[in-house]
């Protein structure tokens, strides 16, 4: 007789399934630009979705040149203030932090973060790393969000490291010494049109069984013990669960990469995306803001990280044609 196979069920390409470490998102991968010397990275917050109609412009699909309906999520994205530039060496174990020059005359709401016990000296560290610039294999600047700025209720900022790539090392160093103490705006980083990653923490939503979890059957009412779960967890040999097996666990507050999310408006009038009493669990877009196509993994206020494309997107150059996007949401039944 043929050998009966179970059905798939569930994805196993993101297990395991685990609690993420921090609910920031973790990058664990940055791409190299050819261009001059940028940062490829930026951060904002999740402040929620809304839909609009874009003509559209890929000769790919059969919808080209039609007016088409697309989902869209908005990111709040306030200027990053670059507070160190730190150089890393390569070695056996991976790159190894040489040193790092910190700004003088930290914001307060940076020490809400980092305590600071001594002068920073910023000129003397910066001198050191460009005295052992041919040692660096990477250099990367430390970002901090301004959640003062959005509709986030904190103060604390959020800290991010950014890798500079582009030209030569001479030419990162330089670019990265005059970043250090200014801020730096999402226009500096990505443009209009373009294709980028996002990385973040999906929602949690705690402890749930394999029926939720996995996708599995219902068991017929008949069935001995339970009916939320797995009928037949193994043979004998081997003498453990195999981990295809669908059990209970964690589900949600994962982290997740999503790749080539196009940006379809950027730095726009805010009147144009803001609803009328603001978007649900976070409030108003009070300044720079993304505008991208599709949906995007958390809940609102959530940190999002950006990140330059690392599988190069076949999007036209030319900036999307929106046409409409609703900024106007129906009341609930009850409100008054």
């Amino acid at each position: 007789m043929p050998r009966v196979r179970s059905p798939k069920r569930g994805s196993r390409s993101y297990s395991p399934r685990k609690r993420a470490r921090s609910a920031n998102g973790r990058v664990s991968y940055w791409p190299t630009l050819d261009t001059e010397p940028a940062l490829v990275g930026f951060a904002g917050y999740k402040a929620g979705m809304t839909h609009l109609f874009y003509i559209e412009d890929s000769d790919r699909v059969p919808q080209y040149g039609q007016e088409v309906k697309a989902p869209a999520t908005v990111i709040d994205t306030p200027p990053m203030l670059v507070i160190a530039v730190r150089a890393y060496k390569k070695t056996y174990d991976g790159l190894e932090a040489m040193t790092e020059a910190w700004m003088a005359n930290q914001p307060k709401d940076l020490y809400r973060r980092i305590t600071f016990t001594t002068d920073p000296k910023p000129n003397e560290k910066l001198a050191e790393i460009e005295k052992n610039l041919d040692k660096v294999a990477e250099l990367r600047v430390i970002a901090a969000t301004q959640p003062k700025e959005t509709s986030v209720s904190k103060k604390v900022p959020d800290i991010m490291e950014i890798p500079v790539s582009g030209g030569s090392m001479e030419a990162q160093f330089n670019y990265a010494k005059g970043l250090l103490g200014q801020t730096v705006t999402i226009n500096d980083v990505f443009s209009l049109g373009e294709g980028i990653d996002v990385v973040g923490v999906s929602k949690g939503k705690g402890f749930q069984g394999p029926v939720k979890r996995w996708g599995i059957r219902i068991l017929s009412r008949k069935s001995r013990k339970s009916r939320r779960a797995v009928a037949s967890i193994g043979p004998w040999v081997p003498r453990r669960v195999m981990p295809q097996v669908p059990r209970a666990g964690q589900m949600g507050f994962h982290n997740r990469t999503e790749y080539n999310k196009r940006i379809m408006l950027m730095n726009e009038d805010t009147d144009r995306i803001n609803p009328k009493a603001g978007f649900k669990n976070y409030g108003f877009v009070n300044g720079d803001y993304l505008l991208l196509k599709g949906s995007v993994m958390g809940a609102a206020k959530r940190l999002i990280k950006l990140r330059k494309a690392v599988r190069k997107p076949k999007y036209p150059d030319e900036a999307p044609q929106i046409t409409y996007l609703h900024s106007e949401w129906k009341k609930r039944s009850g409100e008054q």
